[in-house]
């Protein structure tokens, strides 16, 4: 499946982004179809090639949802845009139901007993 992505180019602290038509599976630095513009984040600078990312959308083309948001913020196309997160940090300490074994129980932490503290003499 083809898909449109971004594909990281420049310095180190200093990214910028290629708009690339390639193959899902394919890694970012790996084959490449065709490269429709540029994204640079650090100026919030974007060019584009409209005629041709329409192009490739009408052929099954897929976005990523970054590329999504980024072409309809150019005018590229209309709609809404997808809520892009990340994923919250999870807990320590607590086990989740996940980490627990099929038909094992988990045992709850034992209450911690308040202990007076000694009389200093």
């Amino acid at each position: 499946m083809l898909t449109l992505k971004l594909q990281r180019i420049g310095k180190k602290h200093q990214a910028s982004y290629r708009l690339i038509v390639g193959e899902k599976r394919e890694k970012l630095n790996g084959k490449q179809l065709e490269d429709l513009g540029w994204y640079d984040p650090r100026a919030d600078k974007m060019n584009f090639n409209k005629d041709r990312a329409l192009y490739w959308i009408s052929k099954g083309a897929q976005k990523t949802d970054t590329v999504h948001n980024l072409l309809i913020k150019a005018g590229v196309i209309e709609g809404k845009k997808i809520a892009v997160h990340k994923q919250p940090k999870k807990k320590e300490g607590a086990p989740t139901e996940a980490s627990a074994k099929v038909g094992e129980k988990v045992a709850a932490a034992p209450a911690a007993e308040a202990v007076a503290p000694a009389a200093v003499q």
